[in-house]
């Protein structure tokens, strides 16, 4: 009886998908990506080692660093699932991913597994039958050479985190961490929020002129006034707000309103027009860091998602691998790309010759093909039958690749220079002469100015000497800003730059730095956090290399130089390690001399007489007494500023409520209770009555923005504690609707039904008889997402789960969380129990979902602090310990 070949891959989507390019006697079985690792938890060290010091690091660093890997608890029956595969196989291919992370993933399996069939590493950037069929026909070995770096990388990210990390738990906070490459990468946005607390912003003026010519208008503006160039926001300078250039004409309100005064009885002449032809070429094709970059962009996904829904994509056969530095692709690649021009658009559309690509990076890993639709022919999105999120990736994908063998974009400059009295004025233009790869595809860009580029502008025809009419004049306001703060595309933009980390290391850059509370998400900003400014200003001072941008690239590339077989793993972590100047000893040797208050205290350079420190509960302001008999004052800093926007009035206002505790501002005179203003960990807000036993929780409304806490009145606090308003019963369910303002904005509900008023709708005013009607209109979800159907999931609290339809297909929405409705399964049809399997395969997802439609989650003032964050408080320091434990 011949014995079937055995295959291992990391996921069950993988092996469903390669299953089918298999002959029958092949068996496909998923590792569930790694089967074992460095320790998480002194739980997870072997009862024979938990004696030794070593084992608590999980590295035996005077052992030349022999890691203790252990086989974490869900992955024991797999593990032993897969031996009794073996023993029924007479072969066994390794088919993980081909980058480092996939060789180790193969090689644990040898160590673990100890098979006694032969063994053979299959490799395959798309998982096509082709390339199923060719991997099959040239296996090789496990590189050692790739797993030494990998294991390299691992061993030097738990160095960094156990070793640094407890030294922040001493000296700022508990549960703090460092680590070897997200450091950097915060560093960076620390940097940035420096400039922005720095910067002094200038106001200017100029003018707008709308002119006619034989009855098209177009807009001109003012550059020039008396034969001197206006100054625009480029001429000024960050720090002081003061011009460069001296020369120039700096236009005050006054100058702008007096030139309009002037130009509106002067005559209008074209002085010139200059026509320039130019071309534009399409981008080359998706490497790992311009996905996530565009998909950011474009479809508003987090590196985390773009790598999630990329991964999906790989692993059913759609696109190629998407872990890759090399922008190249194949001839196979660049034929069905022309293929597809030619067939859409036209021989026109072809680019005259094949377009090559090469990597520009100077740290390139395992030269791979660019991300493309997998395949000799590209399955167009419309054919895909995928939906949501997949979809929109994949016509991503297609569209750029696509383009990449498109022509050249033919277009025309025009800029034509206007005069009128002592004003010089000039209106561009752009022209698409032939529009080539801007049919397929448009890259995206972080400067919404540099954006407008790819929109045509057409100015009417004029020449030298024309006489125009004058339509409107308007003097504008205008002011500098300060350096943008990074979104998740360009802080990767950055890091690919610098050469910190690796593409595939970006999407754990950001969720760690996100998760452990040193960055936050502002819209897509990303704003660091008080306590993310002190980790930095920490390792600047003391260990300066590990936030070094230079330094952190060095260690890519000696990572990538054992992969390469050209450096030696071992000597190379111990001089990291254990050298005179090594991590270890800088430790040692600083543990005791590194003051904990200064390392406490953040320097912000905008704020005198006051000090910011990280304490327990987070930031905090301190302000020193002005006299022996003044005490200081210490006050929490809300979570909603952010360090470069905290301004001194900020601060007093914070003191002022802070200092006053909870001093009611009145008495409500139905319940007779005192109210409050009070203060909390996302902003100020209103409370009646105080929090007891009885009363655990008060009712409480957020203070709007631009409303003064310290100026609100008893009529205006009143006026906020209204809400919710009860309007009274649904004629036909009996139930209560309530109005009310929450995180989205005013809204009604009935039954769970949330339904967000209109703008002329008023949360104070607003009838039974007009929530009605709101209800009974067809319900959209966020971004216009229409809602097909409601489930209710079965459980002690009633949740629902809503399926909608979305611009990428149908979805099921459960509390915050999306799930795609899987292709074969037509939505129409939809059950409650299918409902289950999809959003229910983990407890998690059917535990309740925490409301929030009825306004921000409140935190109590400092001066309630001591009554209810207790509790908080200690579950809080045991997760940032876990966290701290993972390094």
């Amino acid at each position: 009886m011949s014995k079937s070949s055995l295959v291992i891959v990391e996921s069950p989507t993988k092996a469903k998908t390669i299953r089918k390019f298999l002959p029958k006697e092949f068996k496909v079985e998923a590792s569930m990506g790694h089967i074992r690792d460095l320790p998480q938890t002194a739980a997870d060290i072997p009862a024979s080692l938990k004696k030794e010091e070593w084992a608590k690091l999980g590295v035996d660093v005077d052992n030349n660093f022999e890691p203790l890997y252990i086989v974490p608890k869900d992955k024991k029956k797999i593990v032993a699932d897969l031996k009794k595969k073996i023993a029924d196989a007479d072969i066994l291919y390794l088919a993980t991913d081909e980058d480092r992370e996939g060789e180790s993933i193969s090689w644990h399996l040898l160590q673990l597994l100890k098979p006694k069939i032969p063994v053979k590493r299959m490799v395959f950037h798309e998982i096509t039958k082709s390339a199923i069929t060719e991997a099959l026909n040239k296996t090789r070995q496990v590189d050692e050479k790739l797993v030494r770096a990998q294991e390299a990388r691992r061993i030097l990210d738990r160095l960094v985190g156990y070793t640094v990390s407890p030294l922040l738990w001493k000296k700022i906070a508990y549960g703090l961490s460092a680590g070897r490459v997200q450091s950097s990468g915060l560093r960076l946005l620390v940097d940035r929020e420096r400039e922005r607390m720095v910067f002094k912003s200038a106001e200017y003026w100029d003018v707008d002129a709308e002119l006619a010519q034989k009855g098209e208008t177009f807009k001109a503006r003012l550059i020039e006034w008396s034969g001197k160039r206006l100054a625009t926001g480029k001429d000024f300078e960050d720090l002081t707000g003061k011009l460069r250039d001296t020369k120039l004409q700096w236009f005050k309100e006054s100058d702008a309103k007096n030139a309009v005064k002037t130009l509106k009885s002067g005559k209008w002449k074209v002085l010139s027009v200059e026509e320039k032809p130019f071309t534009s070429k399409p981008s080359v094709p998706f490497i790992t860091s311009t996905l996530q970059q565009e998909a950011n962009r474009k479809l508003g996904l987090s590196s985390r998602e773009a790598m999630r829904t990329a991964q999906r994509l790989y692993e059913e056969g759609f696109i190629t691998y998407m872990r890759t530095d090399s922008p190249s692709l194949s001839k196979q690649a660049t034929k069905a790309a022309r293929d597809c021009v030619e067939d859409l658009f036209g021989k026109e559309y072809l680019s005259a010759e094949v377009r090559y690509f090469a990597s520009k990076s100077k740290g390139a890993q395992e030269a791979h093909e660019a991300i493309r639709p997998a395949g000799s022919e590209f399955v167009h999105p419309k054919n895909s039958g995928l939906s949501g999120k997949e979809l929109a990736l994949y016509n991503l994908i297609w569209m750029r690749t696509v383009a990449s063998q498109m022509a050249e974009a033919k277009k025309l400059s025009v800029i034509a220079r206007i005069e009128s009295g002592e004003g010089l004025f000039q209106a561009s233009g752009t022209t698409i002469i032939f529009a080539g790869f801007l049919r397929a595809y448009v890259e995206s860009s972080d400067d919404p100015e540099a954006a407008l580029e790819d929109k045509e502008v057409v100015l009417p025809a004029m020449k030298k000497g024309d006489e125009l009419n004058l339509v409107e004049l308007d003097p504008l306001s205008h002011a500098t800003l300060p350096p943008a703060r990074f979104t998740e595309a360009s802080l990767i933009k950055i890091l690919e730059k610098e050469g910190v980390g690796r593409p595939s290391t970006y999407a754990s850059i950001i969720d760690t730095i996100v998760n452990r509370g040193y960055v936050r998400k502002n819209g897509n900003a990303l704003v660091p956090t008080f306590t993310g400014m002190a980790v930095v200003q920490f390792l600047e001072k003391h260990f300066s290399e590990l936030v070094d941008l230079g330094f952190t690239s060095q260690m890519e590339e000696s990572l990538d130089e054992i992969a390469e077989g050209n450096l030696e793993w071992i000597p190379y972590l111990k001089k990291f390690y254990l050298g005179a100047t090594g991590l270890r000893s800088q430790v040692e040797k600083k543990e005791k001399s590194i003051d904990p208050t200064e390392s406490r205290s953040i320097d912000i350079k905008n704020l005198e007489g006051v000090e910011v420190r990280i304490g327990r509960f987070g930031p905090y302001v301190v302000k020193e007494g002005s006299s022996k008999n003044e005490e200081s004052v210490n006050a929490s800093i809300p979570e909603s500023y952010a360090p470069a926007d905290l301004t001194p009035a900020d601060v007093e206002q914070i003191i002022k409520i802070s200092a006053e505790g909870p001093k009611p501002i009145g008495v409500d005179p139905e319940t007779k209770l005192n109210i409050y203003c009070l203060l909390g960990r996302f902003g100020p807000y209103v409370q009646l009555g105080e929090v007891t036993d009885d009363m655990p929780k008060p009712k409480r409304s957020s203070v709007p923005k631009g409303m003064n806490p310290a100026e609100i009145t008893l009529d205006q606090a009143l006026h906020l504690l209204a809400l919710p308003r009860d309007l009274g019963v649904h004629p036909t369910s009996k139930k209560p609707i309530v109005a009310n303002r929450g995180r989205f904005g005013p809204y009604v509900m009935h039954d769970g039904d949330f339904r967000s008023l209109k703008k002329d709708d008023d949360v104070y005013t607003v009838t039974l008889a007009r929530a009605l009607e709101i209800l009974a209109e067809e319900k959209q979800g966020r971004r216009g997402a229409k809602v097909l159907k409601e489930f209710d999931l079965p459980g002690k609290k009633v949740q629902k789960v809503q399926l909608l339809e979305g611009k990428y297909g149908p979805y099921l929405k459960l509390g915050k969380k999306n799930f795609s409705v899987p292709k074969e399964i037509d939505a129409a049809t939809l059950e409650l129990p299918k409902v289950i399997e999809i959003v229910g395969i983990e407890e998690k997802a059917t535990k309740a979902v925490p409301k929030t439609a009825g306004g921000k989650p409140m935190k109590p003032s400092p001066g309630t602090k001591n009554v209810v964050r207790k509790g908080g408080a200690k579950k809080s320091i045991a997760k940032k310990a876990a966290a701290g434990r993972k390094g």
